[in-house]
């Protein structure tokens, strides 16, 4: 069983190198492109393809998270081929690499604007026959549609020199800005400003929409109003609100607006990065040898674009942080890089902190594999997980995660790696494992260390230096059931931090318990912003005072 694909001249005129990819679903409810990620998925890589020939996709093909299409069960399904279009990058470094320019859609290839689909085709697959079919990549995906600006959510994009001289190609970075109240009607006014860290969207930051809710629509913040009306104390969501990772509901974008705009809601800007990277769809706020000196271009240039425009204080105590997951992890490790910069982070289900507790649980310093653990009892060789659902049900192992990275390619090298790794002799990223054995690379792990990425050994390695400038800024939320395991690191820096010294570092650590998932977060956003704002009130000068 065999698939020939190719694309027609009038679609794309030059040859084309990239990744091809293969989809199939027996969901017919969208298109199978659409579905990427969980359903299988086979692909390979295509060097100036040109128009009209013909690439193959067969049972040697690699797939996801099936390994070859001879694994299809026969039957019915829809199927739908994919072509994400690379662009060729001659760095700054001289190294000379493809992958894939993002398009302001956060490196989505799925939706990438250029890409190039077939038409979805209902077939039947039979793996025992050695049937033969064609698919032409006809259609080229649209460019994205932007959001409108309007008085509260505006939005920003432009050209970073820093990036585009790293990538010897034109590289943007932005952001989605999110006003006060009243700050057109008071242009003397400077404001706090609330960096918020996480994945590339181009939505208001905290989920703020002006549109009231749909009928029937409760949040946990009106399910909890309810329960407090009837005197039943409800001071978190249920574990029930945790599904497949994503972050609870604990307030509907409509409710957030309706305290933002409160007569007695602090006058504060909240700000969403927009950095995505060639390689991914943002940069972890930091410096990497394979993406470039984002870390520099957001401190540097986005940062003071911000505070110009749209009338910021500009000063420490009045930038504070926060983010989620990867966001998390990055609005940590601007905290921690650049203490006196920033005055506080709310960190929320960090990426791994401690890189003693990795991906999966994995020791990077000490561990040889990745995929297993070893030294058992008796026979019994475990699996390593990296991702769970509720009630701690494990859903992908290490060993499937690497397959993935595998079958992407270039596009995504595997989730952190493009930001944490060394560049390899091919200048392409290097990842701390090998994708198909799982045999940790103890050269590139000492590189993350020594490149500071361990947050937890980077701040006890210099909290002389570092606690002083830290102390009372660093606040951490996670459930005990993370869906990434990343509570376990968490665990960990909490270890260090508790017992430290001359300073103490006079923060906090807040557990989900029990059975609280990745997202986990105690408070709705509005009180995030409460919280967030008396921090600022109170360490700033006497003579400056939050707005409000």
């Amino acid at each position: 069983m065999k698939f020939e694909i190719s694309f027609p001249e009038s679609v794309h005129a030059e040859p084309i190198t990239g990744r091809l990819f293969l989809i199939l679903t027996n969901n017919g409810d969208s298109e199978p492109r659409m579905q990427l990620f969980d359903v299988p998925m086979f692909s390979t890589g295509v060097s100036r393809l040109a128009p009209g020939a013909t690439t193959v996709i067969d049972a040697a093909t690699p797939g996801y998270p099936l390994a070859s299409l001879a694994e299809i069960p026969s039957g019915d399904y829809y199927v739908q081929a994919l072509l994400n279009v690379y662009t060729e990058f001659r760095r700054a470094d001289g190294h000379t690499v493809w992958a894939h320019m993002d398009q302001w859609e956060g490196q989505d290839l799925a939706r990438s604007p250029g890409n190039l689909i077939s038409e979805v085709q209902n077939i039947h697959l039979d793996p025992a026959t050695k049937g033969s079919f064609r698919l032409e990549l006809s259609k080229t995906i649209p460019p994205i549609e932007m959001p409108t600006d309007t008085d509260w959510a505006q939005r920003i994009k432009f050209q970073s020199k820093l990036l585009t001289e790293f990538w010897g190609h034109p590289i943007y970075i932005g952001a989605t800005v999110l006003l006060p109240k009243g700050y057109d009607d008071n242009p003397e006014v400077r404001y706090p400003v609330i960096y918020v860290q996480g994945h590339f969207s181009l939505d208001a930051p905290f989920g703020f929409k002006t549109d009231p809710d749909p009928p029937g629509t409760k949040s946990w913040a009106r399910r909890r109003e309810e329960c407090m009306a009837k005197g039943v104390h409800m001071a978190e969501p249920p574990a029930d609100a945790e599904f497949n990772g994503a972050q609870y509901n604990v307030e509907s974008g409509y409710e957030f607006y309706q305290s933002w705009i409160a007569d007695d809601f602090p006058r504060v800007i909240a700000v969403t990065f927009q950095h995505p990277t060639p390689y991914f769809d943002d940069s972890y706020g930091i410096n990497s040898a394979n993406a470039g000196p984002y870390g520099d271009a957001i401190l540097g240039e986005l940062i003071p674009h911000i505070e110009e425009r749209f009338r910021a204080i500009g000063e420490p105590y009045a930038r504070v942080l926060t983010g989620c997951s990867t966001g998390g992890w990055g609005s940590l490790a601007l905290q921690v890089y650049h203490p006196e910069f920033f005055g506080g982070a709310w960190v929320f289900c960090p990426d791994p902190v401690d890189f003693r507790r990795y991906y999966g649980g994995v020791n990077l310093y000490e561990d040889n594999n990745a995929f297993v653990v070893e030294g058992g009892p008796g026979w019994i060789v475990s699996e390593r997980y990296c991702f769970r659902g509720q009630s701690s049900q494990v859903r992908v192992s290490n060993r499937q995660f690497s397959r993935l990275a595998s079958v992407l390619g270039t596009q995504d090298v595997g989730y952190a790696w493009s930001n944490y790794a060394p560049v390899g002799s091919d200048g392409y990223p290097k990842p701390v494992w090998d994708l198909a054995t799982g045999k940790i690379d103890r050269e590139v792990a000492e590189y993350m260390r020594k490149q500071n990425l361990d947050l937890r050994e980077y701040l006890e390695r210099n909290w002389f230096a570092l606690g002083p400038k830290l102390a009372g800024k660093l606040q951490f939320y996670c459930g005990d059931e993370d869906g990434g395991y990343f509570n376990l690191a968490v665990y960990l820096l909490e270890d260090f931090l508790k017992n430290t010294k001359d300073p103490h570092y006079s923060g906090s650590f807040t557990y989900g318990r029990p059975l609280k998932g990745h997202g986990w977060q105690p408070m709705t956003n509005a009180e995030l912003v409460r919280m967030m704002a008396e921090h600022i009130r109170t360490h700033a000068p006497a003579r400056k005072q939050i707005s409000e």
